[in-house]
């Protein structure tokens, strides 16, 4: 059968898969709308919802797990003086965090366990660049894969010994540098549906690594990077770079070979609250039939940044849709009805508009979240200068819908909710989560940061609550991760939060623990 043949019946497979999750999704529970479908998971990745930082590989930012809700919650704090923006769980219940140590920045491996808030054993691996390695993924056996500063593809897994103490180890270790320069290091790392693990590199190369540990590059064109994640689908694999989005897909002998290309506007410099000089996303796949119809991501144009859709089966252009639109300052409401997110803004300065998130895709709805001004206190190596140096941080939200026919896309609703973390929406609870900074916009290390609860289906925000006051709770515009026990943990600068369902401790921590009250 040819390639094409056994692409197309994979999409037809996948598409019906995807119908029979709609059919069986959960009705409307009151105002709680039936989100989804998402599409059927990768069988070379861990747990739905939990193995990537974006929850799955098709990056939704959406999870069939229910988060916490907007009942009463206590906060437990994993003080380990390191900013972790990677918390993954595997099918054991235990948690795996990348971190990066605030002295040194050295990547470091955790193992925790989420009931008792015990941190069970830690990795250090060795440093590459400030981005490299953050986007690992777990495996189907709840092994952490991720490629070191040595540019070595790496498995580590975690065994109990008869005492009860816990080990992390490298399972397996694959050498990738005869494919990768020794200047350059791995951003974005996923497995497609047939188990061949695809990588990126800061520098523009994207590569295939086969059962057998062969890598496979290609080259993007010169001056082309690659700072966030990428994304696999049944469609092929997605990757963003600092010029254009691509569609790949594994030729003979798994070697990478583009699909589709499609350039975007860059705008003319690297905005204040972005990492990189073009987009801030990590490509997401999303659609209402098999979950990867449609890809989309968000340009960097100068003014009004603006989503752009695409049929992943093609490259074609669904629409092209201004979101998050510049702020003139004041408070920061969240929707018609909604509550402050943040005290009164003395700041009338007019904001702009970026984002360095990765959207929420779901069904035909995708979420988007503005960090336009965020003050992030390092940049990746050669991410050039902000134009302008820094700016206030109004914040602000937009949801996007597809047209029903595929033809359009229209705004549904804009807040100026203050994210400070990736939001994650909960197809089990309706909820939208995420973290909220506090303060004025003229961000300061005063400023607070709680937990937040949004409705998808209006922006409004229905609940906050209290997890720091102080700069060592920033949340960074890190991934949270939603656990299978209802658990919102959420990287900071610091450490890690955990706000959890309910009054009550969870059982003491050997770091540091505290309750908070909302806000």
């Amino acid at each position: 059968m040819s390639t094409s043949a056994i692409t197309t019946l994979r999409r037809t497979s996948i598409a019906a898969c995807g119908a029979l999750a709609l059919a069986l999704a959960p009705a409307t529970v009151g105002a709680v709308p039936a989100w989804g479908p998402l599409a059927p998971p990768n069988p070379y990745l861990g747990p739905p919802g939990t193995s990537t930082m974006h929850g799955d590989a098709e990056s939704s930012d959406a999870t069939p797990l229910a988060g916490p809700g907007t009942g009463d919650v206590s906060t437990v704090t994993y003080n380990l003086s390191s900013a972790c923006p990677t918390l993954l769980q595997g099918s054991d219940g235990l948690v795996v965090s990348l971190c990066t140590t605030m002295i040194g920045q050295n990547p470091t491996v955790y193992l925790l366990d989420p009931t008792t808030s015990g941190t069970l054993d830690k990795l250090e691996l060795t440093k590459g660049s400030l981005l490299g390695g953050v986007y690992a993924y777990l495996d189907s056996e709840d092994r952490l894969v991720v490629v070191d500063g040595t540019r070595h593809l790496l498995r580590i897994g975690h065994t109990q010994a008869q005492n009860g103490e816990w080990t992390l180890s490298v399972d397996e270790s694959t050498d990738l540098t005869s494919a990768i320069p020794d200047d350059d290091n791995v951003t974005g790392l996923a497995p497609d549906l047939d188990g061949v693990v695809w990588f990126a590199t800061g520098g523009g190369i994207v590569g295939t690594v086969d059962a057998g540990g062969t890598a496979r590059t290609l080259a993007l064109p010169e001056g082309e990077q690659v700072q966030n994640s990428i994304s696999t689908s049944a469609e092929g694999t997605a990757v963003a770079s600092t010029h254009a989005t691509y569609q790949l897909s594994a030729g003979p002998n798994s070697e990478p070979q583009i699909d589709w290309r499609q350039p975007y506007d860059r705008g003319s410099a690297r905005k204040p609250g972005q990492l990189s000089w073009g987009t801030g996303s990590t490509p997401t796949y999303f659609g209402p039939t098999a979950g990867s119809e449609y890809l989309t991501i968000i340009d960097n144009a100068d003014g009004q940044v603006n989503l752009l859709v695409y049929r992943s089966a093609t490259g074609e252009e669904v629409c092209k849709e201004p979101v998050l639109p510049p702020s003139g300052g004041g408070g920061s409401l969240a929707g018609s009805s909604g509550s402050l997110s943040g005290s009164f803004s003395g700041s009338l300065e007019p904001g702009g508009s970026g984002s360095e998130n990765s959207p929420i895709g779901v069904g035909r709805s995708v979420f988007v979240a503005s960090t336009y001004g965020y003050p992030y206190p390092t940049v990746p190596a050669g991410a050039g200068e902000a134009v302008p140096a820094s700016a206030p941080f109004h914040g602000g939200m937009t949801r996007v819908d597809v047209d029903a026919d595929g033809q359009g896309c229209a705004t549904v609703w804009q807040n100026q909710v203050r994210s400070s973390a990736v939001p994650q929406l909960s197809i089990a609870d309706g909820n939208i989560y995420t973290a909220v900074r506090e303060g004025l916009d003229v961000t300061t290390p005063l400023d607070g940061f709680a937990y937040a609860v949004i409705d998808p289906e209006t922006g409004d925000l229905r609940k906050t609550h209290s997890i720091s006051s102080s700069l060592l709770g920033d949340t960074l515009q890190m991934a949270a991760l939603i656990t299978d026990d209802g658990r919102y943990m959420q990287g900071t600068i610091s450490g890690i939060v955990s706000v959890n369902p309910g009054n009550a401790g969870s059982g003491g921590s050997d770091e540091s623990s505290e309750t908070s009250t909302d806000s």
